[in-house]
């Protein structure tokens, strides 16, 4: 059986792309996943079957061999710096809870910060 990694894979749209390691570039559906699988991220080693669909090579009955390292978990911060970053949150956090009880909201531009800084602590996090 062939094998190739993860191109690409939207699970909401139930498809991706593999690249075989002879550089055939083949479809992916949700239907060729092992039952259980429903998130593969790209880098993924997977084994598949190919047969030719109608627009081209498509795989069949995939298995994952190897999952892979998570790019962004190798490139979060370090548990000490997430700490301090953790406890600055927590600060501004609390300055604007104290703005909502005294009946206003952040301005628009502190709002936009906080839930900038809110995401991506929450993909550190979630990594």
């Amino acid at each position: 059986m062939p094998t190739g990694k993860v191109k690409f894979y939207d699970s909401k749209k139930g498809f991706g792309f593999l690249q075989s390691d002879d550089g055939q570039e083949v479809h992916l559906p949700s239907s060729a996943l092992p039952s259980g699988v429903t998130e593969l991220r790209a880098g993924t080693r997977m084994e598949f079957g190919i047969a030719e669909g109608r627009r081209g090579l498509q795989a069949l009955s995939a298995t994952v061999i190897d999952r892979g390292t998570s790019v962004v978990r190798n490139q979060r911060p370090k548990p000490q710096d997430m700490a301090t970053i953790m406890d600055d949150l927590i600060r501004w956090l609390d300055t604007a809870s104290t703005s909502l009880r005294k009946g206003s909201y952040p301005s628009r531009s502190q709002s936009e910060k906080l839930a900038q800084v809110l995401r991506k602590v929450a993909d550190d996090l979630d990594a």
